[in-house]
This record gives C-alpha cells, structure tokens and sequence, in this order.
C-alpha cells in the first residue's frame, strides 16, 4: 500500500508533468492535462490556506451585510428601483435554509429599515460607507493572494472601483433579475411556448438563465477584482466551475442541513445564526476555489515549471534582471509604448512571481519606478547613461538580508575572499559600462 501511495504521489509530483503528448491522441493529452489542472488547484488551494480566508469572509459578511445592502437600497431608488424588490433577491439566495432562510431575510429587511441616514452625520456616513466597502476590499486581497498579486490597487483607485462597483453593481444585479422576469412573462415568449419544438427549447434556455447569470457574476468577479490582468476563458471556466458547485450545493443544502432538527436541538435560538454562517462559509469558499482553478488554468504552464521543472537559479535571476532592464531601458529610448507588468510577463513567459520579485528588487535599488494608475507602466529611474550594468546585476545578487547574514552567519576569511574575488571579477567585465550602452548594443565580446 505504501509502494502504491509514493507511485502515485511521484507520478502527480513528477512524472506527469514531465510528460511528453505529442505522441498522444487529443483525449488523452486532454486528460493529462485535466489531471495536471486538479492537481495543481488543490495544492495551490491547501498551500494558499482558503478554508482560512473564507471563514474571514464570513465574519467580515456578517459585519458589512447590512451596510452593504443599506447602501445599493439607496443607490437603487435613485435609479427608480423598487425597494421590496431585495426581499425576493435575499429569498432566493438563502432559499437552501428553507423556513430559516424566509427568517433571515426578514431579520436583514428589518435592520435595513431601522437604518436613517439622516441622523448618520458625515462621520457615520463615512463609517457606513467604509463598512461596506471593507468587504471588497477583504475579497480583492483573498483574490489577490491566489493570483499571487503581492501590490493591491493603491487608495485612489481602490476608492474609485470600490464605489463604482457599489454604483453600478446593484443596478445591473436588479436589471437582469428584472429583464428575466420580464422575458419569461412576454406574451410573444408565451405564444412561442405553445409552438413545439420551439416551446420545449425556449423552457430549457429558460432554466439554463439562472445558471448563465450566476456564470457571469463569477467570472466577471474573476476579472474585475484581482490587481492583475486574467483571461476571460480562464475567468469564464473557473466561474462556469464555481456556478455549477454553487448550485448544486444549494440544493444539497437545501436537502440534508437545512432540514435537519439537530441544529435547533444544539444550538438552540442560535440555530438560525449558525446555519446562516455555514451556509455563507459554503458560498466563499466556492467563489475561492473558482478563482483558485481560474488562476491554475491561466499559469498551469508556468506552475509545472515552477513547482517540479524549472527554479530560477541565480545566473537566471541575474539574466532576467538584464531582460527586464533593456526590455523597459529599450522602448523609453526609443519612444515606444511603455511595458506594464502585464506584458512583460507575456512577452517573457516565466512564473509571474519571479518576474514581479525582479521587479521589486529593481525598484528599491532605484532603478526603475513606476508611473500611472491603470494600468502602472515602468521606466528607469534616471538615465540610462547613468544606470550602469554593475547596478543591475547587484540587484539581483544582494539581498536586503545580505549584510547581516555575511558578518553575522556567514563570515570566515577564507571564504570572504572567495567572494570578494568573484565580486571583483564581475565588476571589471562590466566595468563602466550603462544600460545605454547595453541598448545601443556597444558592448564587445568578451574573450
């Protein structure tokens, strides 16, 4: 059994991403590379600690829920939105907790309507506003983490998205509800239903609608929110994914615990509460593992390189250091369009860790920085007469922790010189040359 268990664990761990499909037919390279995707999420999903993340989700939810739905209430009835339109959207949300869920709902009604926002004063608008809020912000920062985005939008944007979202979110949730209702209750719809074939057809696409726009609501989550460019395919999978689990889940939930009488003979008057929390831990966690197969999908090339192949090793650090410098120094000097963090990970096609860490150690050797908002585009941080290749090649080989390291741990005569000898060696190849030269291909061969 043993045998058998390390078998397997090598094969998920090695052999298959080594695997070469070229010479297999289109399902079986399918298949490896379904069995690659699974892998790859659930060890990103236990390694990035999700179950963690969505229990805060749940208690940042119970905090900012009714704030939240307070605010695209009001944000609504500008728009001439009916209020008692959120009581049925609430009911269909928490319809897997049966009786419990109409409870809820009811609760949340209740406060909503207690809440005057003429009495609030601008501090407590301010507080209200912030509240709901705080749950974008708490899910941008879970999105992020998968996406391995280690620099949030900074205050500016992130204010402007976050209330654009709150603006326009709720107007377009409410339009599609209420464009759906209308759609099934057209006269021409009813005629057509009458028609067969056409009318089976047309109650078939009907029911796929709710399952569509819960596809949508997920993938455009996916894409909107992370700080980072994602693939509306990759977006789309991992949504049409986490849209599936939802549903199903509701149903499942629907059939064993929301009907189970343990809950009230154990919790008691907090039986409500409690399945309400489990019911919203079951909702985040699904959005993650959606984002979290969204983002294998997109990288699964670049995680088999950076889990099993392919390690940046310090002559690679060193060279990816140079790539980035001429790639950013090139087009500056040439007046062309300015590289962001997007493309260059495209154009060069390693982990985007790797390439967003090289960035950073450049960055603090202030050697590049970054100008604009959306999206940020890099150019050297002086001139590139004046940046010299010794600049660049140290960024990448020092380390903030270097000096402590070396005269505390790592401090011995014989082999200070060693490094010392190599240090010296470097400097004078490079000598004085910049990255000017390095872009006007001055520099010579050395022999």
């Amino acid at each position: 059994m043993a045998e058998l268990i390390k078998k397997v664990n090598d094969f998920l761990t090695k052999d298959i991403w080594h695997l070469d499909t070229g010479p297999l037919n289109r399902f079986r390279t399918w298949l490896v590379y379904l069995i690659k995707l699974i892998y790859a999420t659930f060890k990103e999903f236990t390694d990035n600690e999700l179950t963690l993340r969505a229990m805060s989700l749940v208690y940042t939810t119970l905090l900012s829920i009714v704030p939240l739905l307070a605010f695209s209430v009001s944000i609504l009835k500008a728009f001439g939105v009916v209020e008692n339109q959120l009581e049925p959207f609430l009911l269909n949300f928490l319809e897997p907790l049966g009786e419990k869920g109409s409870e809820i709902t009811q609760q949340i009604i209740g406060f909503i309507d207690n809440i005057n926002f003429g009495v609030l004063g601008i501090v407590g608008l301010l507080m209200l506003i912030y509240t709901s809020i705080s749950l974008i912000m708490k899910i941008e920062d879970s999105l992020n983490h998968i996406w391995k985005v280690r620099k949030g939008r900074s205050l500016v944007r992130r204010f402007s998205d976050y209330i654009s979202i709150l603006l326009i979110g709720p107007v377009l949730m409410f339009a599609a509800i209420g464009l759906t209702a209308s759609f099934e209750s057209n006269t021409i719809v009813h005629e057509i239903l009458s028609i067969e074939p056409l009318g089976t057809l047309v109650l078939f696409i009907g029911k796929l609608i709710p399952y569509l726009f819960v596809f949508l609501v997920f993938t455009f989550v996916y894409i909107l929110i992370p700080n980072t460019k994602v693939k509306f395919k990759s977006a789309f999978i991992g949504g049409a994914i986490a849209g599936i689990a939802w549903q199903t889940t509701g149903w499942i939930f629907a059939l064993s615990v929301a009907k189970s009488t343990r809950y009230a003979a154990i919790y008691s008057s907090l039986a409500v509460l409690i399945l309400f929390m489990i019911w919203l831990y079951v909702n985040w966690l699904i959005m993650l593992i959606g984002a979290q197969i969204a983002y294998c999908h997109q990288n699964l090339k670049f995680l088999d390189l950076g889990k099993t192949i392919f390690q940046l090793s310090n002559k690679v650090k060193e060279k990816l250091s140079f790539m980035i410098m001429y790639l950013i120094g090139y087009n500056f000097y040439h007046n062309k369009e300015k590289w962001t963090y997007d493309s260059l990970a495209q154009h060069l096609g390693l982990p985007q860790e790797s390439i967003e860490s090289t960035i950073q150690e450049l960055e603090d050797k202030n050697l590049i920085l970054e100008v604009g908002e959306d999206p940020v585009f890099y150019l050297p941080a002086k001139d590139i007469e004046a940046i010299t290749l010794v600049e660049i090649i140290d960024a990448a080989r020092v380390n903030k922790e270097t000096n402590l390291l070396e005269n505390r741990y790592l401090s011995k005569p014989e082999v200070d010189q060693i490094t010392e000898n190599i240090d010296e060696a470097i400097h004078g190849a490079l000598g004085n040359l910049t990255l000017r030269d390095l872009i006007l291909e001055k520099i010579d061969k050395v022999s």
